[in-house]
């Protein structure tokens, strides 16, 4: 399936490269024309003056300008068309990037993980060769910030899940409305659309007192101004203008013109007529009634209509934006009060849409969210809609846990991708994995993680079939030291296992998923034995379930004292001298391992003696 869409993709890019070429020829014979009927124009108006056929030449003039004015609109119009198809291209191959997991061809986005954020870190949500940077295809920062919570606040809501799940499903077969929800906005400009800004210059408060009395006089001795000047200009009075400028300059120096609102709406139409754009194209796509589209965008279709709104607004700012021109805005507040007209219009706009944008920003970032997560769906039709369970622990005879099959990294390429099956069930459940170093703990460990939290973000899974209850997920497993925060790499590991312990204490919560690795590895093998021990006793005590790597292979006898804990292993094999590894979760504790033979390997000095009781 997954090469179909490939396919699709490569077949969609193809044609798009065919038209681009067409229209490239087209726009060349264009520009030829153009010149041609510029040089024969100029020839030909120039020959009927110098015979003196003066009104011949002006009809020449009057029928080569049209022409040249018609042929120069269509060229334009093929060139837009042009850059429209490139666009489209961009995005067509960028979904090819995002399903090879070619990462240089994916554009990279901002954002990074929260500081002391439970998992963000260890599951690689954030930065480069992440999973926002495989899912992120949002046009707003409104937009990637809702993706980013959806990923980041867990679990959800069920109502709020079952919502956005519905919507991400129903738009995933739908590629040309996302598709089409992307280049509305990359026409215009390749960054982010700044909803924030616009939110904030409609938000600002104008303390502006007496706005229409001053506008009155101002307007008044402006146009005294014009009259008087005109009658100077033409001999019938003599310089009376000046007395009336005069009045007029000094109550515009004396009084605040609304500068502190107008210089943050300086450059911002900008960014009013995009929003303008994606907001109209999104609110025509939405008009079809009973779908989850509709319901999610009810605040563009139910009342004041954004793409009228924002359309005067961008006016408005652009007329503001002069600001930017120092000499053009003093020459035209001096021939009219200009900054106060449009503080004025700029009052009216935010009385009109102040309340209604912070909604209509919200429906589009719950728009381009889900557009998100099924566009992620749509490039990888292999992948499985998850199944929820109940909300809490063990209820009604359900029980708490989470059930997978042939469950996948979907950061790792399809060829190199190992699956393994989950089994994790009820309240305590505990995998104790052992294993050789770079058989695989960690990356099976972070496979789960990852795929949590799409399922509660409301994403389709790298699983054949994926079943689960909502849970709090807590990791351990990239820990690193803070010369900042003077901790040590082994007591930041014990705060965030302490922080994983407390969570799972908190009965009226959901449960945790826990995910630790090398548990307690920065300390001596005695002390992490007794330390692992106790805590892996506490854990499955506690309102949780979850797994647990080691190099301590003593610990596998727990699976004696505590119930709920099932040993699990990968290893390795030797083949022409070399370790190779499956990366297949076997039952049962590790019965080898491979450290001296890595430094063998790697030309390390060991002991004869040790290196015999190795093999």
């Amino acid at each position: 399936m997954a090469r179909s869409r490939t396919t699709q993709l490569e077949t969609v890019v193809r044609r798009t490269d065919r038209l681009i070429a067409h229209g490239t020829q087209a726009s060349a014979t264009f520009t030829r024309w153009r010149l041609a009927i510029f040089l024969i124009g100029l020839v030909g108006i120039v020959t009927l003056y110098k015979l003196d056929w003066y009104h011949s030449g002006n009809l020449c003039v009057g029928i080569f300008l049209t022409i040249f004015i018609a042929v120069a609109a269509y060229h334009n119009r093929v060139e837009t068309r042009i850059h429209r198809l490139r666009q489209w291209k961009q995005i067509k191959l960028t979904h090819l990037a995002r399903m090879a997991l070619d990462w240089a061809a994916i554009p990279p986005r901002s954002g990074d993980a929260p500081k002391s954020h439970p998992y963000a870190v260890d599951l690689d949500l954030f930065g480069a060769h992440s999973v926002t940077h495989l899912l992120d295809t949002t046009v707003s920062d409104h937009g990637r910030e809702r993706l980013h919570g959806w990923l980041l606040n867990q679990p959800p809501p069920p109502s709020q899940w079952q919502a956005r799940h519905a919507l991400a499903k129903e738009l995933a077969p739908r590629s040309l409305f996302r598709d089409r929800l992307t280049l509305e906005a990359r026409l215009t400009g390749e960054q982010e659309i700044n909803g924030k800004r616009l939110a904030a210059v409609l938000e600002h408060p104008v303390g502006l007192p007496n706005l229409n009395v001053l506008l009155v006089i101002q307007s008044l001795l402006a146009c005294t101004t014009i009259v008087l000047a005109s009658a100077t200009l033409f001999g019938l009075l003599p310089g009376y203008w000046m007395f009336s400028f005069a009045a007029y300059a000094l109550l515009y120096f004396m009084t605040d013109q609304g500068e502190e609102l107008l210089e943050h709406a300086v450059g911002l139409h900008h960014e009013t007529e995009r929003l303008a754009i994606v907001l109209g194209y999104l609110e025509r796509q939405a008009r079809r009634q009973g779908t989850a589209l509709t319901s999610v965008c009810t605040n563009l279709t139910g009342g004041a209509s954004p793409l009228l709104h924002l359309k005067r607004a961008a006016r408005t700012l652009h007329a503001i934006s002069i600001k930017a021109h120092p000499l053009v805005h003093l020459a035209v507040n001096a021939l009219c009060p200009w900054d106060l007209w449009f503080t004025r219009r700029l009052i009216r706009t935010q009385h009109e849409i102040k309340t209604a944008l912070p909604q209509w920003l919200d429906c589009l970032a719950e728009v381009e969210a889900a557009s998100a997560l099924a566009t992620f769906a749509s490039l990888h039709p292999d992948y499985t809609w998850p199944t929820p369970g109940i909300s809490t622990g063990e209820q009604n005879g359900t029980v708490a846990g989470l059930h997978a099959t042939h469950l996948g990294h979907p950061l790792l390429p399809t060829k190199s991708r190992i699956a393994n099956d989950v089994d994790l069930t009820g309240l305590g459940s505990i995998h104790l994995i052992t294993g050789s170093n770079m058989s695989g703990k960690s990356t099976f460990l972070r496979t789960i993680g990852i795929n949590l939290c799409l399922a509660q973000a409301g994403a389709p899974v790298c699983a054949q079939s994926f079943t689960w209850s909502w849970s709090r997920p807590a990791c351990c497993i990239r820990v690193d030291d803070s010369l900042d925060a003077g901790l040590s790499f082994f007591y930041a590991e014990v705060k965030r296992l302490k922080a994983i312990l407390d969570a799972t204490k908190d009965r009226a919560a959901p449960p945790v998923l826990f995910l630790i690795d090398e548990i307690f590895k920065g300390t001596n093998n005695r002390e992490r034995l007794i330390g692992s021990r106790a805590y892996i006793t506490a854990l499955s005590q506690g309102q949780g379930f979850g797994l647990v790597s080691t190099h301590d292979l003593e610990l596998a006898d727990l699976e004696q004292a505590i119930p709920g804990l099932i040993n699990a292993h990968f290893q390795e094999t030797v083949a022409a001298g070399a370790l190779e590894f499956d990366y297949r979760l076997r039952p049962g504790p590790c019965p080898t391992t491979n450290a001296l033979r890595i430094m063998e390997l790697e030309g390390l000095p060991i002991s004869p003696h040790t290196n015999n009781q190795a093999q």
